[in-house]
């Protein structure tokens, strides 16, 4: 049997969890680094009140994907499965070492010096899951930026839109970074109608938040990577802040292996973002979402640093 051939010419590869098995047809920049993957590993238990329950995908899947799409960088996100047990994702951080970060999901009641512990893994920010997750809720959206304020964390919400836009006078004041993933839940077809991505849009412009091109197939109405209806979406968050945009794959997608919507190819997700920054900006534009801006938000080294710093390990980081 004759293997197909990606688009650099090297043997296609199967990567668990991702459709597809070439590379995105535009080379990604080094450095890059994909700003939302999970990781799961059945010897974690899941939390009795989690609803997705996926696969075990470990970080030689990760790093497998990596190979196949060219990111280097990963940023961990504890999933809604364990709830605020954020083991698993600090096993990952301590075998990527210092090309990873962490955001933990935590219940306001850790002490300072259980916080302390995940800042030194890697960790730089806290998700307040209101859509899927089993903790946290719209209530403690003050109370989990006081608590990791000092840290200098960012508070990284998934929020429907009716909630997000009740929720504007609060989110106006808290006194840390908000990061709003998968496209801040604003499906295509209520772009530029819904009053919850004009406050996307104000918080971007007041550099007050930052957005996530992450879970484009799970807002989208047709769940597919290349919806049209993302266009739009995609380059008003382009256009308003360009340095306040960062990329995800979201895998290995965990609602999609749950059946809820097809396995999507992560190499066409980043072709999408390629297609959204040449249509929105200059050359350079890929190159800030995929690099410039996870190094501004995630405190990454420089990406010519990268070599350099390689074999740090997670206690290292600054």
């Amino acid at each position: 049997m004759t293997l197909a051939m990606d688009r650099d010419d090297r043997p296609a590869t199967p990567v668990r969890f991702s459709a597809g098995t070439a590379a995105p047809r535009t080379p990604v920049p080094e450095g890059a680094c994909d700003c939302h993957v999970h990781l799961y590993d059945s010897r974690f238990p899941a939390d009795p009140a989690a609803r997705l329950r996926p696969p075990d995908a470990q970080v030689s899947d990760l790093r497998a994907l990596q190979r196949r799409i060219g990111t280097t960088r990963a940023v961990l996100v504890t999933p809604s499965t364990y709830g605020t047990d954020n083991r698993c994702m600090l096993q990952g951080l301590a075998a990527l070492g210092d090309e990873a970060r962490g955001v933990a999901v935590i219940g306001g009641h850790e002490s300072d010096a259980e916080l302390r512990r995940l800042h030194g893994a890697g960790v730089r920010g806290a998700r307040l899951n209101l859509s899927l997750g089993v903790s946290g809720t719209a209530e403690s959206l003050l109370p989990l930026a006081q608590r990791i304020a000092p840290l200098g964390w960012h508070l990284q919400l998934l929020m429907a839109p009716d909630l997000l836009a009740d929720r504007a006078d609060v989110l106006r004041r808290l006194p840390v970074p908000l990061v709003f993933d998968h496209f801040g839940r604003i499906p295509p077809a209520l772009a530029g109608r819904h009053p919850a991505q004009a406050l996307l849009l104000e918080l971007l412009r007041d550099g007050r938040a930052w957005i996530k091109l992450s879970g484009g197939y799970i807002v989208s109405e047709r769940h597919a990577v290349d919806d049209p209806g993302l266009d739009a979406l995609a380059e008003s968050y382009l256009r308003a802040a360009p340095e306040r945009v960062v990329w995800g794959s979201d895998w290995p997608h965990a609602t999609a292996t749950a059946g809820l919507q097809p396995l999507p190819d992560d190499a066409q997700q980043l072709d999408c973002l390629a297609r959204w920054a040449r249509q929105t900006g200059d050359g350079l534009l890929l190159q800030r979402v995929l690099v410039d801006n996870p190094a501004a938000l995630y405190g990454f080294a420089p990406a010519a640093a990268v070599l350099e710093t390689s074999t740090r390990t997670p206690r290292d980081i600054p």
